[in-house]
């Protein structure tokens, strides 16, 4: 099996019996701030793009490229899709051209032409990408290769199962804007990082061990940034915050923790992999490109500021009134909105900020109000969210008719936050879901969620507690780790307070929890 590297969590897989293109990404995303790091963008795509299968693993933008999918991926290829559940992806490759799909059902093997086999494990809670994450699992003559990407599955037993895996490919970076864009002290925003840094590299440690496969490839990340205003994202500056290390720090972490079976993937870079091992071929020495990053992100910085100023300009739309188009699509979806309305509990701010006609600065204050189910202007009130970005961009989001700020103006970092308690999952869930499909979705998941119940317990350190995470279900046999008196889930980095069960990390998700050797409160009885 061969495996080509051609950047960020994009590889050409390649067999006797057929190719698959995975999450092809080259154009910067989420407006102009993401690009793909190594630069993949002068690989030779014609060829690359001629494939017999396509598998693009969720609808985040640094994974579905559309401009790219259509002009260099062969519409005669078949598209591998995960069991989303909407319909989205595959409306979005229909209006690229593509005809030919296989809707693939979860977790289930499906064999191709000539022995090739593949199976997609589909994540789907509201909260994987935009409305769902997967991984693509592939065999051919003995050969098993997972390529996790971002997807964070509760467990890699399922692949597990069906043989050894000889490569594993997976995310070990950061993917988010969190903490850099909170208006917090720098000292503060470095222990945040830091403490988000660790986090990533012990989830990966993790996955790394439950599967335990010959070669690991880290790959889906970093992304560079190469706006001028975005530039101090990039980790050259010794931070020991900064949440986005590169390949060549993954190797040294790996290593720390006795890894040894490491493979960096640069664009245009070969692996050919087999059951006994595997040999890789580099366009250029994988230790002196990283040694020279800075000198490479600054040659893409000058090559590419071009396409970020065209970019710049096409974001305002002084036509659109914000506040009359916020109403017309955010207030039916807040009167629909039970769970999340709920969930976020009060209203949240957004300062727009543009300029008047003699260059002053400009910000009009709006308020979407979950309790009062309206979207008004800032009354002068206390309020617990608030996000601070260029009046501009939301023109654009709303010029579009983006569905998800998510994954557009939130993963851009052109925005500042500050809030006052913990992070509100719900609060960036209902900004993902700004269509009745996905609200309804969404709506739908919350509810069954929150009527499941989890009666088994288990024993982590000195405590008894439920089995499964009360966020997204991870088994804290596996993903949680007790100091003290407080748990953490490893797999989203959520905290709880053992004593009262309380969430450390958002509102709501108490979990059930008490002393080994204690009796468990009436209230924990009478639950489970």
């Amino acid at each position: 099996m061969r495996v080509t590297g051609t950047g960020h969590a994009s590889m050409r897989i390649d067999t006797a019996a057929g190719s698959i293109l995975c999450d092809p990404w080259v154009n910067p995303a989420y407006f102009a701030s993401w690009f793909p790091f190594p630069d993949n963008s002068q690989l030779d795509w014609e060829s690359l793009g001629d494939v017999d299968y396509l598998y693009v693993s969720h609808l985040h933008r640094d994974h579905f490229d559309a401009a790219h999918l259509k002009r260099y991926v062969s519409k005669s290829a078949t598209v591998l899709l995960p069991e989303f559940p909407t319909s989205e992806m595959e409306d979005e490759f229909r209006a690229l051209g593509f005809t030919k799909f296989l809707k693939t059902r979860n977790e289930e093997v499906v064999e191709l032409d000539g022995g090739l086999k593949i199976m997609i494990q589909a994540l789907t809670s509201p909260t994987d990408g935009p409305i769902g994450d997967s991984s693509l699992w592939v065999e051919y003559d003995g050969v098993r290769l997972l390529n996790q990407n971002d997807a964070r599955p509760t467990d890699l037993s399922v692949f597990a199962e069906l043989g050894h895996v000889h490569a594993h490919l997976l995310q070990f970076s950061g993917a988010i804007w969190y903490p850099m864009v909170y208006e917090l002290p720098q000292s503060a925003k470095t222990a945040f990082g830091k403490q988000k840094r660790d986090r990533q590299f012990d989830r990966t440690w993790r996955y790394i061990d439950d599967l335990k496969a010959d070669h690991v490839f880290p790959i889906a990340g970093p992304p560079c940034f190469l706006d001028d205003e975005l530039w101090q994202f990039n980790d050259i500056f010794d931070d020991e915050g900064n949440i986005f290390p590169d390949q060549s720090v993954f190797l040294a972490e790996y290593a720390k923790v006795g890894g040894t079976n490491g493979i960096v993937l640069l664009p245009g870079s070969v692996a050919e992999v087999t059951t006994s091992g595997a040999t890789t071929t580099h366009p250029q020495p994988v230790e002196e490109f990283f040694a020279n990053k800075v000198a490479h992100l600054e040659e893409m910085r000058e090559r590419k500021r071009p396409i970020i100023e065209a970019e710049k300009a096409s974001w305002r739309h002084p036509e659109v009134d914000v506040l009359k188009e916020l109403k017309q699509r955010i207030e039916p979806l807040l009167d629909e909105s039970i769970y999340l309305a709920k969930g976020v509990g009060g209203p949240v701010r957004f300062d727009l900020v543009g300029t008047d006609s003699s260059g002053g600065e400009t910000v009009e204050s709006i308020v979407v109000d979950f309790p009062g189910k309206q979207v008004r202007p800032y009354a002068d009130e206390k309020v617990r969210y608030r996000f601070r970005t260029e009046r501009a961009l939301v023109e654009h989001l709303l010029h579009i008719g983006e569905v998800d700020w998510v994954n557009s103006l939130f993963l851009s970092c052109r925005f500042s936050a500050a809030r006052i308690g913990q992070y509100n999952e719900f609060v960036y869930a209902f900004f993902k879901c700004l269509s009745t499909e996905r609200l309804q979705y969404a709506e739908g998941w919350y509810d069954e969620h929150e009527r499941a119940v989890d009666a088994e317990d288990i024993t982590v350190g000195d405590w008894t507690v439920q089995r499964r995470c009360p966020h997204l279900k991870a088994d804290l046999s596996r993903f949680g780790i007790v100091e003290g008196d407080q748990l953490t889930c490893q797999l989203h980095g959520w905290r709880f307070d053992l004593p009262s069960g309380r969430c450390l990390t958002s509102v709501g998700h108490k979990i059930r929890a008490h002393r080994v050797g204690e009796e468990a409160p009436a209230t924990e009885v009478a639950r489970s």
